[in-house]
């Protein structure tokens, strides 16, 4: 059983009595809060701090929120104010809600339901994950993800930008947008977009039902990309259609399959076409 231990510095005010009543209010507010929790091991897993408190039963609303998990990985969370039920573990995070893992990546909204017990949190709000080890950014709308950020799933309105040079001083970015929903999986150094994919860089435009972008943790950059369904490329007055596209960013190839076919302007000559993330 999960041993849960509350921590109240209460500083009380003097001056004139209170009637009853307001007596009874006062004492439901508090300053400096703090909320831990342990397990079986005795070994904390989590913490909660705010300014203040407002305490009603197992509700208990704080202002600006610091919140710590210890798993794995150490995630950081504030928020300006968040409401804690007690009884059941949940906690809904309000206003300039920041979540940062150990390694960097940071997870930026507006608003943030967390349930503890599933290690899981979601928003309906806009949302930015930026992850500076990868060079990638992502926005969305709507949003389910785990604290530590290892496998977050962005629900409509995707874009992601992300860096395809090796080298980082050099930086050469592709931005890909989807209607939705786009997953970001940490552990698998994989991203997959669904519905209405479109890729652009420079002046070529990839387009597909979906879209499996695979990372290169070592340098930092996209490793492979594999787009399915209705796949279209298009570089100035060049296409190429297929049913499936592999680009691998190591020998710049781009293998088509599924009923190829290229239409190209051979007026522009060897620039005509090339490689999409060359």
């Amino acid at each position: 059983m999960k041993k849960i231990f509350l921590v109240l510095s209460i500083f009380l005010a003097i001056g004139t009595p209170l009637l009853a009543e307001e007596q009874q209010q006062q004492n439901e507010k508090f300053q400096g809060f703090n909320l831990q929790g342990y397990g079986d091991n005795g070994k904390k897993t989590w913490d909660v701090n705010g300014d203040t408190a407002d305490i009603k039963g197992s509700q208990v609303t704080l202002s600006n929120v610091v919140a710590n998990s210890y798993g794995d990985e150490k995630i950081n969370v504030t928020a300006q104010k968040g409401t804690i039920d007690q009884t059941s573990g949940q906690m809904q995070l309000e206003k300039d809600v920041v979540i940062t893992s150990e390694k960097g990546t940071q997870l930026m909204t507006n608003s943030l339901d967390w349930n503890r017990k599933q290690d899981l949190v979601k928003t309906k709000d806009d949302v930015l994950i930026t992850d500076d080890a990868k060079g990638l950014t992502a926005s969305g709308t709507g949003m389910e993800a785990h604290p530590g950020l290892q496998n977050a799933q962005l629900k409509e309105d995707v874009t992601v930008r992300v860096n395809t040079a090796a080298a980082k001083e050099d930086p050469s970015y592709v931005t890909i947008t989807s209607d939705g929903p786009m997953t970001l999986d940490q552990a698998q150094s994989m991203a997959v977009f669904e519905k209405n994919v479109v890729a652009f860089q420079g002046g070529k435009t990839l387009k597909a039902d979906r879209m499996e972008v695979y990372f290169d943790n070592a340098k930092s950059t996209i490793k492979e990309m594999i787009c399915l369904g209705n796949v279209e490329i298009v570089q100035g007055e060049n296409q190429t259609f297929a049913d499936k596209a592999v680009y691998n960013a190591t020998n710049q190839k781009l293998t088509l399959s599924g009923r190829p076919k290229l239409i190209m302007n051979t007026q522009q000559g060897k620039d005509g076409a090339s490689a999409f993330g060359n």
